[in-house]
């Protein structure tokens, strides 16, 4: 059996089992947080089998690895109460060696007051930023972020912070995600939503509308006006 032949085996029946309905769910955002303290071991078995699969060159271990993907699919699957094919599409866009994802995001204030976002996709508002991508520096994505997000030009400053996003209290997600903070300032443009924002405001830390937690958290927040209180406090690295 080669590694691509590995067979499907069934979703096990009872409460983890799929809706009868059928109708994969191909987002984590339709998911949710069910039953979340299964996913740390699940994404730490598919990124053994990531790894193995992008290393190994005995064909006996690329078959072996690849089922211990196929298991980790499975294992999501009924814990997720989604089927196989969707559990796959949620956590196997990886090629390759498996490594967190990056999001970068701005930091800027006016007075005692930082910029907000309001996210389309789910109302609550954020520090402008997003995935980084490919071919940019951080600095390069924070400042089309920026712009993209609350049309302003800035420029970056200085590093705030680095943090791993499962030491904060974001909802679950299927991918571990390093959040990198930077301080900018404005130099140009006109405030205004973008493609995924509908409003931009600048709040003090005692009036702060409700977050869009997947984003930034509250503590995290506090953590960025600390350096409004004190520029020279160093960055923090989780």
């Amino acid at each position: 059996m080669t590694a691509d032949s590995v067979s499907p085996r069934a979703v096990p029946a009872g409460a983890g089992s799929p809706d009868p309905s059928g109708s994969p769910e191909p987002s984590w955002g339709q998911v949710g947080s069910r039953n979340p303290d299964w996913l740390p071991w699940v994404r730490e078995l598919h990124s053994i089998a990531q790894a193995g699969l992008a290393y190994s060159q005995d064909p006996y271990d690329l078959e072996r690895f690849s089922q211990l993907r196929r298991l980790s699919y499975e294992i999501a699957a009924h814990c997720a109460v989604v089927t196989v094919e969707a559990a796959e599409a949620i956590f196997g866009g990886e090629v390759g060696y498996q490594t967190p994802k990056v999001d970068v995001r701005g930091v800027l204030f006016d007075g005692d007051r930082i910029l907000l976002v309001r996210e389309k996709e789910d109302g609550g508002w954020s520090l402008p930023g997003g995935w980084a991508d490919v071919g940019l520096t951080p600095a390069e994505v924070v400042v089309k972020e920026i712009f993209e997000e609350a049309g302003l030009r800035a420029e970056p400053e200085r590093l705030l912070a680095v943090l791993d996003k499962r030491r904060h209290a974001h909802p679950p997600y299927p991918n571990d995600t390093y959040k990198i903070f930077v301080r900018c300032r404005v130099v140009g443009g006109t405030p205004g939503g973008g493609l995924e924002t509908s409003e931009v405001g600048w709040f003090p830390r005692d009036a702060l509308p409700s977050l869009s937690e997947k984003r930034n958290t509250t503590g995290q927040l506090a953590m960025m006006f600390g350096y409004l209180d004190d520029p020279t406090a160093p960055a923090v690295v989780d």
